[in-house]
């Protein structure tokens, strides 16, 4: 349980610090766009990686410690749902339902779409 709370504490350490560095890319390449892209990137990255440790532990052998830490600990740090969910809802508030809508559906398809990927070369 604690290496799990670890590599929990390890993925969140690394989704602020990764969140930051491209928001700021995002806001000198677009100014006033105001798109919060980092969450949409962590989010999907984290999709990708987790569906390549639950393709990979579903048809290897390996020890199950390791995927629950990479997948409940550090991945699950790591990608947030709630950031997502206050994101859109300052969209919202700030006038900006309908890219809203369109931020959390993107992120939607493209999270899915990840993990299939992931899921699909953890097998290979």
């Amino acid at each position: 349980m604690i290496l799990i709370a670890l590599g929990g504490g390890l993925g969140a350490l690394l989704r602020f610090w990764l969140d930051g560095k491209i928001n700021a890319v995002a806001r000198k390449a677009a100014p006033g766009w105001g798109v919060p892209v980092g969450t949409v990137v962590i989010n999907v990255t984290g999709s990708l990686l987790l569906g390549v440790v639950t393709g990979w532990w579903l048809t290897h052998t390996g020890d199950e410690t390791w995927k629950t830490l990479l997948g409940a600990g550090f991945l699950g740090g790591f990608t947030t749902f709630s950031t997502a969910s206050v994101e859109a809802a300052r969209l919202i508030l700030s006038g900006r339902g309908a890219l809203a809508a369109v931020h959390a559906g993107v992120m939607l398809v493209l999270a899915v779409g990840a993990a299939w990927l992931g899921f699909w070369l953890g097998t290979l």
